[in-house]
């Protein structure tokens, strides 16, 4: 690549078609790496081909023609059968998707056979024009591409005059008919598509049942130009290139001029940012991606001058190395969250090819150093490296950086992590029908989910880092990755010569200083040190184990300014402190107490005193949900209930819920592990009649009629090991319930030593299947899932550091964080983190109740608000996939013995959880309690009749 020339990085028509060169140079020299030779390298190649099988054909024979596969029940989800998974389903078209979305992986890996048999099948079996709404950007980046990744194989085995000779562009033809359906989401004024087209009817009409959305993410905006341009230029039709140009000109357009950041979500007829906040990863990541790649594809200079502008300002506000923290578009010396998500994991992948290879090699190690403490990338995880949140899609953009990263730097080291991603996958998320998402890092339970672009990416790039030359059947180089890994021709760029000089306008002013590192020359990027790469990865080596400083997290500040001065603190926070009270209106916000017990703080920016109290008062929104979701974690622990015996063999992880009472599973390292058994009578009720076939295993109950610490006493007195309660509430899951613990009954539970978890319908009646199968089930009990050896006394535990509080009695928080996972590309589809749900509650406790006597819990007398509350910010939108819980408020284990009895009934809500109405407390009565609170609201009237009047304000 050349360097800077006439004040503007420009590359030479050689180059264009050479664009990989950069990746192609190697380092002399590896440290202390230990040097991978071939024959591991072959083998792990070979291990990549056997895993791929493993996924693909599984999916053939379970899942076909159905879009995905799930793995844990081998059967394929087929949208409207499953429950609704809310916006992770849009991807989901009737059009099979995984064998679609794969094509072009068969062709990489050498399953030429295979890949003509599937090539006949898409022509032959997929249908475009299914009555059924999905995601304008999922459908282009994996159907879309996917079809045009599977025709540009197949020309290549045409050409070659082996393969495909029958091939006549049928692919070609299936996209383009595809891209004509997705054209109807591009009617807006602005050129920004909607988020969601029906396939048949396209929107607006009755028939469609879409068209009435105002929001996209900017990713979902910003990553079409090139799949739509090079179906433009493969079939001869300009208006998918025209209109893919007419949405990347409006984002650019409409970025934040002092900034040069873009937000997260945009409305798609106005135009008006509606989450301002700023990252590279998730609802922007594919933007910034395709902003570069369309400069390389298409030779258009207008793309690599706006990527530069924006990536100048990524570097200098974003950019923490290690970390990649977001910001806010108008503020971004403020931070915007205090977690990175997943999604961000590629970005050291697209520095690589920009050619900034420092910053690149710091995150990538920092992202590596996470993996290996939870084993893969939780979805998002804090800047102190713990779990935000848990669950991790088999995600392949850490694979895709290691990848770029060896073949730019030759280092040894990459192949090292990218056998660590091989035994990670197989050892914790392989089972027998192919590879399951995982639902807890942390615990090791299974999510019944195997995504599509599972098969597309992720094999590519470690088949790609373990391969030899030889062993691809044609020159990678040649070709451009798109976000899902479809490989498009850079022969594109002579196509339809008259956009080859179509510069996009509006960089009249750009201060060239931005292009600095656009295209360096390699003996800058790898300058002759043998060590080079290891001697930057060096001071990072440790960043994870010792944490971030606190510190180092930067804020706004200087003098008087809130980064410097002191502010109330989430963790001191007290909800009946009048000081507290009057410092939160100050900073703009209100304490709502709802009719229904709840307690509700929201910020209006606009309403505080000065805006430094403004940014004070969203800091400390961030902070209250960053507290209550670390307390979530903390305090309700997700157990493992893991199916050891055959064919299972340790690979099926089911989440349960623990007990509150008997034994402690973190406590036992080895677990406890025994053949399980149905009770007699089966609720467990009363004495069991059965205790020949209970004494030694671990007993089987199902929830209701009685307490669960009564379930527990009779099992453990007809000799069971211990027990699992399974929910009666019919087609009940983890996957769309929060985890609860079980109860106690009010009594002194010390007489019960046995471990006791909770299944939901749907994981236990993957033990009742398995038992009406086999027969005999053995299962290991404990806190989190065990190597596949079974090798107890090895067992790691890995577990999170307790929440310091300080203040004499601060309010306890607890945050619902969790909502419905994401695919790509979360824009709109993962939870907003300001809109959480927040309990003041110590333990999300649900006492086991069918009749009106029911569980105790005491609050403390100096906190007395009992009830749930909801944090939100009104600089964001909330997801109305969040799950709002009203629960007790947390105890001691003293408190619990003190409590009164009352037979006030839980509320069970549609969930199965019980939402309680009213709670005793000793100290304070309820009375009281509503004249301190109303007491505390008097002078706050005007500010929450405003709030139930107003619109979202702007910071």
């Amino acid at each position: 690549m050349s360097g800077v020339e006439g004040g503007r990085e420009r590359l030479l028509s050689s180059a264009l078609l050479n664009w990989m060169l950069l990746l192609t140079v190697s380092c002399l020299g590896l440290g202390l790496v230990r040097a991978m030779g071939k024959e591991e390298k072959r083998q792990l190649r070979d291990q990549v081909l056997e895993m791929f099988d493993h996924a693909y054909q599984n999916y053939m024979e379970h899942a076909y023609p159905a879009d995905e596969l799930m793995p844990l029940t081998c059967r394929g989800r087929v949208r409207g059968l499953e429950p609704s998974r809310g916006d992770v389903d849009d991807a989901l078209g009737k059009f099979s998707l995984t064998l679609v979305d794969t094509l072009d992986t068969l062709a990489l890996l050498n399953q030429m056979e295979e890949f003509e048999v599937a090539v006949k099948r898409v022509i032959s079996d997929v249908h475009l024009d299914n009555d059924i709404v999905v995601s304008v950007f999922e459908t282009n980046i994996r159907v879309l591409g996917g079809l045009l990744g599977g025709h540009t194989m197949a020309l290549i085995l045409r050409d070659q005059g082996e393969k495909m000779q029958w091939y006549n562009d049928e692919l070609l033809d299936m996209a383009k008919e595809l891209g004509y359906r997705l054209l109807p989401a591009f009617n807006t004024t602005s050129g920004l598509p909607y988020p969601r087209v029906n396939l048949k009817y396209g929107l607006r009409r009755p028939e469609a049942k879409t068209g009435t959305e105002t929001d996209t993410c900017t990713a979902c905006a910003g990553t079409l130009i090139l799949e739509f341009a090079a179906l433009s230029r493969l079939s001869g039709d300009p208006v998918f290139e025209q209109h893919a140009r007419k949405a990347l000109d409006f984002l650019w357009e409409k970025r934040q001029r002092n900034s040069n950041l873009v937000g997260t979500t945009i409305n798609i007829h106005t135009g008006d940012w509606v989450r301002r906040d700023s990252g590279v990863g998730a609802g922007i990541d594919s933007y910034y991606e395709y902003l570069f790649k369309a400069y390389i594809l298409l030779g258009d200079d207008g793309y690599l001058q706006r990527f530069n502008t924006h990536y100048a300002a990524i570097m200098k506000y974003i950019s923490q190395p290690p970390l990649l923290l977001d910001v806010h578009i108008h503020k971004p010396m403020l931070n915007a969250r205090t977690w990175m998500d997943a999604l961000l994991a590629f970005f050291p992948g697209l520095q690589v090819l920009k050619g900034d290879i420092r910053p690149a090699i710091e995150t990538h190690e920092m992202l590596y150093q996470v993996t290996k403490k939870h084993n893969f990338l939780p979805e998002a995880f804090t800047t102190d490296f713990r779990v935000h949140w848990a669950q991790h899609p088999l995600r392949p953009e850490f694979a895709e950086s290691t990848y770029f990263l060896y073949k730019a730097t030759g280092d040894k080291y990459y192949l090292e992590v990218g056998k660590t991603i091989i035994e990670n996958l197989n050892k914790y998320a392989r089972v027998p029908c192919g590879f399951a998402a995982m639902k807890d890092v942390r615990t090791g339970s299974h999510e019944d989910r195997m995504d599509s672009f599972f098969l597309a990416e992720m094999f590519k790039y470690l088949y790609l880092l373990f391969a030899e030359k030889d062993d691809i059947l044609f020159d990678v180089e040649d070709y451009i990755f798109t976000t899902e890994a479809h490989l498009l021709p850079l022969w594109l760029s002579t196509n339809f010569t008259k956009y080859r000089n179509n510069q996009t306008a509006g960089y009249i002013d750009l201060d060239d200083s931005n292009f600095d590192w656009s295209c360096p020359n390699t003996q800058v990027l790898f300058p002759n040190d043998p060590s080079y790469a290891s001697s930057i990865r060096e001071p990072f080596k440790n960043v994870v184990d010792k944490t971030c400083p606190k510190a180092n997290i930067r804020l706004e500040g200087g003098g008087d300014e809130p980064g410097t001065r002191s502010h109330l603190r989430a963790r001191d926070f007290m909800a009946n402190n009048p000081e507290h009270l009057e410092l939160l209106k100050k900073m703009g916000v209100s304490l709502i107490h709802l009719k229904d017990g709840r307690v509700q703080l929201v910020q209006h920016a606009n309403q505080a005193a000065s805006a430094h109290d403004a940014e004070d008062g969203l800091r400390f929104m961030q902070e209250m949900i960053e507290l209550s979701s670390q307390q979530q974690k903390e305090q309700l622990p997700p157990r493992a209930v893991q199916i050891i015996s055959h064919p299972f063999l340790g690979r099926m992880v089911l989440t349960a819920g623990p007990a509150q009472f008997g034994t402690e599973l973190s406590k036992i390292t080895s677990g406890v592990r025994g053949f399980v058994a149905k009770c007699e009578p089966y609720n467990g009720c009363s004495e069991i009649t059965n205790p020949e076939w209970i004494k030694g295993k671990i007993a089987l109950m199902q929830r209701g009629h009685c307490m669960f610490a009564e379930k527990a006493r009779n099992a453990q007195k007809a000799g069971a090991l211990g027990g699992i309660v399974i929910d009666d509430n019919e087609g009940s899951s983890s996957d769309t319930a929060p985890l609860f613990q079980m109860a106690g009954d009010g009594r002194n539970t010390d007489d019960v030593t046995i471990p006791m978890l909770f299944l939901f319908n749907k994981e236990g009646h993957i033990i009742l299947n398995a038992m009406q199968e086999y027969q005999e089930v053995e299962v290991l009990l404990s806190d989190k899932a065990k190597d596949r050896n079974l090798d107890m006394g090895d067992s790691e535990q890995n577990s999170e550091d307790d929440l310091q509080s300080t203040g004499s009695n601060p309010a306890s928080f607890e945050c619902q964080s969790e909502a419905t996972s994401y695919s790509k590309t979360p824009g709109s589809e993962k939870p907003d983190e300001s809109a959480s749900q927040c309990d003041t509650s110590g333990q999300s406790i649900i006492p086991e109740t069918k009749t009106p006597q029911c569980d105790v819990l005491c609050g403390s007398d100096q906190n007395p608000i009992t009830a749930a509350t909801d944090v939100s910010s009104d600089t964001d939108d909330v997801n109305d996939q969040d799950v709002q819980r009203t629960v007790s408020h947390g105890t001691t284990e003293d408190e619990q013995g003190g409590c009164s009895q009352t037979s006030d009934q839980g509320k069970k809500g549609t969930d199965g959880e019980v939402e309680t109405e009213q709670e005793s407390n000793p100290n304070i009565s309820q009375e009281t309690e509503s004249r301190t609170i109303d007491s505390l609201l008097s002078d706050w009237k005007e500010e929450i009749d405003a709030f139930e009047m107003m619109d979202k304000d702007e910071l």
